[in-house]
């Protein structure tokens, strides 16, 4: 009789992962479903434009696909701007401005999840054109799925506020943050476990309610 292959611990992590991931989303888009309705509504009154923007992506083992958000800049921004976003570009609208404070233009993620092309925790997905970029070891991030959030987000919560007033705001980008962001990508790579992504979850959502009451209550 054949015995038994004993369990594969890193397999049972990813497929542990991929589970809470399904919970997750897919009780998040049930419940949030009729607030993401009403930005969605808001979204349609407020500028002209479609309500979710989809934006090319490469996720993991280099595959290409559609990152969702809600659209929070004027229609065709990317063709009369670059792609990093300070919090003074004037391609934000009105209501986009409110939801990128709140994170809220991220929420249609939950669908990327639930299809398998993201992940609750992980490197933020890039553009072909920065991937292509990659060194041999910043590939390494392709490694795992990309994610809503992870350490870089947390670290660089107020990227907009740090863009602000640049001349351009895409080389401030690669020369202040992108160099942090792929390090620490690649420390979540290497060190990641159920553990460390509800470190980030519970984190992220500390970072968010703490610096946005904070902001709210000075009036900005």
């Amino acid at each position: 009789m054949r015995a038994s292959q004993p369990l594969d611990p890193e397999g049972i992590r990813l497929v542990t992962k991929r589970l809470f991931d399904l919970m997750v989303a897919g009780v998040g888009l049930l419940i949030l479903s009729p607030f993401m309705f009403a930005i969605a509504v808001l979204i349609k009154l407020s500028s002209s434009g479609p309500v979710v923007y989809a934006g090319n992506r490469i996720g993991r083992f280099g595959e290409p696909f559609r990152l969702l958000k809600f659209r929070t800049m004027v229609a065709n921004a990317d063709k009369i701007g670059g792609p990093s976003t300070s919090d003074d570009d004037p391609r934000v609208t009105k209501t986009g401005r409110v939801l990128r404070c709140y994170k809220l233009d991220e929420l249609p993620q939950l669908i990327n999840v639930l299809k398998g092309e993201m992940s609750l925790v992980g490197p933020r997905p890039e553009v072909a054109a920065e991937v292509d970029l990659y060194s041999p070891e910043q590939r390494e991030l392709l490694r795992v799925r990309p994610g809503i959030t992870d350490w870089a987000s947390m670290k660089f919560h107020n990227e907009g506020e740090i863009l602000k007033g640049s001349v351009d705001p895409h080389r401030t980008y690669q020369e202040q943050i992108r160099p942090e962001k792929v390090r620490l990508g690649l420390e979540y790579v290497n060190k990641h476990s159920f553990h460390v992504d509800m470190q980030i979850l519970f984190g992220t959502l500390r970072i968010l309610l703490k610096t946005r009451v904070k902001n709210h209550s000075r009036g900005r």
